[in-house]
C-alpha cells in the first residue's frame, strides 16, 4: 500500500522510522533505494507503474540535494511525501529542506520535518484511512494513545511538582 524509497541506503537509519510506525499500524509497505542521479531510469520506471501495483502514497527520503522526491512527484499520480534527511554531505539539512519543500506549482510534494519518516508514515496512513476505514480507526486508535501517554506525563510532573 505504502512504497517507502530512499536515494541510498545510509538513508535506512531515519527511513526505518516510517516502516516501523507502519508495520504497528498493520499497512502493508515496501521498501527499497532509488537515487533520482545514479538510478534515473530505475526511478522513472518507479514512479510511472506505482499506482499499478497497488500503491497508495509514496514516502521518498533523500538528503543533499534531495531530487528524489521532487522528480517522483513529477511523474507519478500518488501523492508523495518528502522527508528531508540530513545525509553527511548536507548543509545542516538546509539543502534537502529545501529540494523538499520548494516544489513548482504543479508539482506538489507533503514534506515532512528534517529526519521525521516517522511522521511520513503517519501522514501516510492518515491519507490511505480517508478511504480506508480500517486504518482510519488504527489513526484514531494511535491518536488516543499519543493522548493518554501526555496525560500519564502530566500525572508523573504533577506528582512531583503539584
Amino acid at each position: 500500500m505504502v512504497s517507502i524509497i530512499m536515494g541510498s541506503d545510509s538513508d535506512l537509519p531515519v527511513m526505518r522510522q516510517a516502516a516501523d510506525i507502519l508495520t504497528e499500524m498493520n499497512i502493508p509497505f515496501e521498501l527499497t533505494v532509488i537515487s533520482a542521479h545514479r538510478t534515473p531510469n530505475r526511478m522513472f520506471t518507479f514512479a510511472k507503474k506505482a499506482h499499478t501495483r497497488g500503491i497508495k502514497v509514496v514516502i521518498a527520503g533523500a538528503g543533499g540535494a534531495a531530487h528524489l522526491p521532487g522528480m517522483v512527484a513529477s511523474i507519478t499520480p500518488l501523492p508523495v511525501i518528502g522527508v528531508p534527511v540530513k545525509s553527511s554531505n548536507s548543509i545542516d539539512g538546509w539543502d534537502s529542506i529545501l529540494s523538499i519543500l520548494q516544489m513548482p506549482n504543479g508539482v506538489p510534494v507533503a514534506t515532512v520535518a528534517l529526519n521525521a519518516a516517522k511522521n511520513a508514515g503517519i501522514l501516510a496512513a492518515q491519507i490511505i484511512g480517508s478511504s480506508d476505514e480500517k486504518i482510519q480507526k488504527t489513526v484514531i486508535e494511535y491518536k488516543k494513545n499519543l493522548e493518554k501517554s501526555v496525560m500519564l506525563k502530566v500525572k508523573k510532573v504533577k506528582k512531583e511538582f503539584g
